[in-house]
Protein backbone atom coordinates (compact mmCIF):
# COMPACT_ATOMS: atom_id res chain seq x y z
CA UNK A 1 0.00 0.00 0.00
CA UNK A 2 2.88 2.66 0.97
CA UNK A 3 4.67 1.91 -2.33
CA UNK A 4 1.02 2.64 -4.03
CA UNK A 5 0.53 6.06 -2.31
CA UNK A 6 4.18 7.01 -3.04
CA UNK A 7 3.51 8.19 -6.85
CA UNK A 8 0.37 10.34 -5.13
CA UNK A 9 2.03 12.25 -2.28
CA UNK A 10 4.85 12.99 -4.92
CA UNK A 11 2.13 14.33 -7.49
CA UNK A 12 0.45 16.58 -3.91
CA UNK A 13 3.84 17.59 -3.39
CA UNK A 14 4.55 19.14 -6.95
CA UNK A 15 0.64 20.43 -6.68
CA UNK A 16 1.72 22.45 -3.34
CA UNK A 17 4.86 24.04 -5.09
CA UNK A 18 3.06 25.17 -8.28
CA UNK A 19 0.20 26.79 -5.87
CA UNK A 20 3.15 28.54 -3.43
CA UNK A 21 4.89 30.15 -6.58
CA UNK A 22 1.53 31.09 -8.21
CA UNK A 23 0.62 32.76 -4.41
CA UNK A 24 3.97 33.98 -4.08
CA UNK A 25 3.70 35.80 -7.62
CA UNK A 26 -0.14 37.31 -7.31
CA UNK A 27 1.04 38.64 -4.08
CA UNK A 28 3.87 40.75 -6.14
CA UNK A 29 2.78 44.62 -7.76
CA UNK A 30 1.43 43.65 -11.09
CA UNK A 31 4.06 45.46 -13.06
CA UNK A 32 7.79 46.58 -12.67
CA UNK A 33 8.38 50.01 -13.96
CA UNK A 34 11.62 50.76 -16.07
CA UNK A 35 13.99 53.16 -15.26
CA UNK A 36 14.82 52.81 -19.45
CA UNK A 37 15.98 56.08 -21.04
CA UNK A 38 13.81 57.83 -23.26
CA UNK A 39 14.62 58.01 -26.99
CA UNK A 40 13.62 60.91 -29.28
CA UNK A 41 11.35 58.89 -31.06
CA UNK A 42 10.13 54.96 -32.38
CA UNK A 43 13.57 53.32 -33.52
CA UNK A 44 13.63 51.65 -37.63
CA UNK A 45 12.78 48.22 -36.32
CA UNK A 46 12.46 47.42 -40.65
CA UNK A 47 10.51 44.80 -41.07
CA UNK A 48 10.33 43.45 -38.11
CA UNK A 49 7.37 43.17 -35.36
CA UNK A 50 8.24 41.02 -32.66
CA UNK A 51 7.24 37.14 -32.53
CA UNK A 52 3.83 36.78 -33.72
CA UNK A 53 1.12 34.32 -33.01
CA UNK A 54 -2.21 34.36 -34.66
CA UNK A 55 -3.99 35.11 -38.09
CA UNK A 56 -3.25 38.08 -40.06
CA UNK A 57 -7.45 38.81 -40.60
CA UNK A 58 -7.98 38.70 -36.46
CA UNK A 59 -10.32 41.88 -36.08
CA UNK A 60 -8.35 42.75 -32.98
CA UNK A 61 -4.40 43.08 -32.40
CA UNK A 62 -2.56 43.07 -28.97
CA UNK A 63 1.38 44.06 -28.69
CA UNK A 64 2.78 43.22 -25.23
CA UNK A 65 5.46 44.52 -24.03
CA UNK A 66 7.39 41.99 -21.77
CA UNK A 67 10.44 41.54 -19.59
CA UNK A 68 11.13 38.15 -19.20
CA UNK A 69 12.57 38.55 -15.28
CA UNK A 70 9.58 40.67 -14.63
CA UNK A 71 7.45 38.71 -12.05
CA UNK A 72 4.33 40.15 -12.99
CA UNK A 73 5.25 38.76 -16.97
CA UNK A 74 5.55 35.71 -15.83
CA UNK A 75 2.38 35.60 -13.42
CA UNK A 76 0.48 37.16 -16.22
CA UNK A 77 2.20 34.37 -18.95
CA UNK A 78 1.12 31.23 -16.64
CA UNK A 79 -2.28 32.42 -14.87
CA UNK A 80 -3.45 34.31 -18.32
CA UNK A 81 -1.66 32.78 -21.33
CA UNK A 82 -2.69 29.87 -21.62
CA UNK A 83 -6.47 31.02 -21.84
CA UNK A 84 -5.06 33.70 -24.32
CA UNK A 85 -4.06 30.90 -26.54
CA UNK A 86 -7.38 28.35 -26.73
CA UNK A 87 -9.64 31.42 -26.77
CA UNK A 88 -8.48 34.66 -28.84
CA UNK A 89 -5.80 33.57 -30.58
CA UNK A 90 -6.82 29.58 -31.94
CA UNK A 91 -10.14 31.24 -32.40
CA UNK A 92 -8.87 34.17 -34.88
CA UNK A 93 -10.27 36.87 -32.59
CA UNK A 94 -7.03 38.09 -31.72
CA UNK A 95 -3.31 38.11 -32.75
CA UNK A 96 -0.91 38.80 -30.55
CA UNK A 97 2.70 40.26 -30.53
CA UNK A 98 5.09 39.82 -28.22
CA UNK A 99 7.92 42.82 -28.06
CA UNK A 100 11.30 41.90 -26.04
CA UNK A 101 11.54 44.55 -23.28
CA UNK A 102 14.58 43.99 -21.10
CA UNK A 103 14.81 46.54 -18.34
CA UNK A 104 17.61 48.08 -17.41
CA UNK A 105 18.39 46.81 -13.89
CA UNK A 106 17.73 43.49 -14.57
CA UNK A 107 20.50 41.57 -14.95
CA UNK A 108 19.19 38.78 -15.90
CA UNK A 109 16.48 39.91 -18.16
CA UNK A 110 19.20 39.98 -21.46
CA UNK A 111 20.38 36.88 -21.76
CA UNK A 112 16.62 35.23 -21.06
CA UNK A 113 15.71 37.40 -23.89
CA UNK A 114 18.87 36.76 -26.22
CA UNK A 115 17.80 32.71 -25.31
CA UNK A 116 14.39 33.58 -26.94
CA UNK A 117 15.52 35.04 -29.58
CA UNK A 118 17.97 32.25 -29.96
CA UNK A 119 15.58 29.41 -30.00
CA UNK A 120 13.53 31.66 -32.29
CA UNK A 121 15.47 31.55 -34.63
CA UNK A 122 15.06 27.73 -34.83
CA UNK A 123 10.71 28.56 -34.96
CA UNK A 124 10.99 27.63 -31.00
CA UNK A 125 10.02 31.05 -29.67
CA UNK A 126 6.93 30.61 -28.31
CA UNK A 127 7.85 27.03 -26.57
CA UNK A 128 10.96 28.90 -25.02
CA UNK A 129 8.82 31.79 -23.88
CA UNK A 130 6.72 28.85 -22.04
CA UNK A 131 9.85 27.52 -20.71
CA UNK A 132 11.59 30.81 -19.51
CA UNK A 133 8.52 31.35 -17.70
CA UNK A 134 7.21 28.56 -15.80
CA UNK A 135 10.63 27.71 -14.95
CA UNK A 136 11.06 31.42 -13.47
CA UNK A 137 12.42 30.64 -10.57
CA UNK A 138 15.28 28.22 -12.08
CA UNK A 139 17.18 30.67 -13.46
CA UNK A 140 16.46 34.46 -12.31
CA UNK A 141 18.35 34.83 -9.33
CA UNK A 142 21.38 33.41 -10.76
CA UNK A 143 24.42 34.13 -10.86
CA UNK A 144 25.20 32.77 -14.70
CA UNK A 145 21.83 32.28 -15.95
CA UNK A 146 23.35 31.01 -19.06
CA UNK A 147 23.42 27.27 -18.10
CA UNK A 148 19.69 26.90 -16.77
CA UNK A 149 18.93 29.17 -19.87
CA UNK A 150 20.45 26.39 -21.83
CA UNK A 151 18.89 23.55 -20.15
CA UNK A 152 15.09 25.27 -20.61
CA UNK A 153 16.21 25.26 -24.65
CA UNK A 154 17.44 22.10 -24.84
CA UNK A 155 13.56 21.41 -23.57
CA UNK A 156 12.16 22.58 -25.97
CA UNK A 157 13.93 20.29 -29.04
CA UNK A 158 15.85 22.52 -30.79
CA UNK A 159 19.50 22.03 -32.17
CA UNK A 160 21.74 22.80 -29.65
CA UNK A 161 24.79 23.21 -31.42
CA UNK A 162 23.28 26.12 -33.37
CA UNK A 163 21.92 27.30 -30.22
CA UNK A 164 25.13 27.44 -28.46
CA UNK A 165 26.96 29.37 -31.51
CA UNK A 166 24.08 31.83 -31.60
CA UNK A 167 24.14 32.72 -27.76
CA UNK A 168 27.92 32.70 -28.14
CA UNK A 169 28.05 35.30 -31.06
CA UNK A 170 25.56 37.29 -29.17
CA UNK A 171 23.86 38.60 -32.68
CA UNK A 172 20.35 39.60 -31.11
CA UNK A 173 22.00 42.16 -28.99
CA UNK A 174 21.40 45.07 -31.15
CA UNK A 175 18.14 43.87 -31.56
CA UNK A 176 17.19 43.71 -27.80
CA UNK A 177 18.58 47.41 -27.18
CA UNK A 178 16.75 48.41 -30.77
CA UNK A 179 13.74 47.60 -29.01
CA UNK A 180 14.56 48.69 -25.59
CA UNK A 181 14.97 51.75 -26.46
CA UNK A 182 11.76 51.37 -29.47
CA UNK A 183 9.40 50.91 -26.30
CA UNK A 184 10.80 53.55 -24.19
CA UNK A 185 10.65 55.89 -26.97
CA UNK A 186 6.73 54.94 -27.27
CA UNK A 187 6.36 55.71 -23.26
CA UNK A 188 6.53 52.02 -22.23
CA UNK A 189 6.59 52.69 -18.55
CA UNK A 190 6.35 49.11 -17.20
CA UNK A 191 5.98 45.77 -17.80
CA UNK A 192 3.94 43.58 -18.51
CA UNK A 193 2.28 46.41 -20.86
CA UNK A 194 -0.43 46.01 -23.91
CA UNK A 195 -1.34 47.66 -26.66
CA UNK A 196 -5.07 46.70 -27.20
CA UNK A 197 -6.21 48.17 -30.17
CA UNK A 198 -5.85 52.07 -29.97
CA UNK A 199 -5.95 51.71 -26.24
CA UNK A 200 -2.80 51.03 -23.67
CA UNK A 201 -3.10 49.20 -20.30
CA UNK A 202 -0.32 47.89 -17.58
CA UNK A 203 -0.52 44.99 -15.14
CA UNK A 204 -0.91 41.10 -15.05
CA UNK A 205 -4.38 41.54 -16.27
CA UNK A 206 -6.93 38.43 -15.64
CA UNK A 207 -8.08 37.04 -18.73
CA UNK A 208 -11.97 38.14 -18.19
CA UNK A 209 -10.69 41.94 -17.94
CA UNK A 210 -8.39 41.44 -21.00
CA UNK A 211 -11.43 40.07 -22.60
CA UNK A 212 -13.64 42.82 -22.06
CA UNK A 213 -10.65 45.08 -23.53
CA UNK A 214 -10.84 42.65 -26.90
CA UNK A 215 -14.57 42.95 -27.19
CA UNK A 216 -14.47 46.87 -26.38
CA UNK A 217 -11.57 46.72 -29.21
CA UNK A 218 -13.27 44.80 -31.65
CA UNK A 219 -16.43 46.76 -31.30
CA UNK A 220 -14.78 49.73 -31.51
CA UNK A 221 -13.51 48.98 -35.22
Amino acid sequence: MAGQLKPFYIGLALVAVAGAALIYMARRPGSETTVAQTAPGPVDLGDYEGHVMGSDSAPVTIIEYADFECPACAQFAILTGPDVKQRLVATGRVRWIFRDFPLEGHRNSMPAHHAAQCAGEQGKFWEMHDQIFFNHGRWVTERRPERPLRDLAAATGIDMRRYDDCMSSGRYMDRLNQLRADAAARGIGSTPTFDIGNRRVSGALLYDDLKKLVDSAAAAK
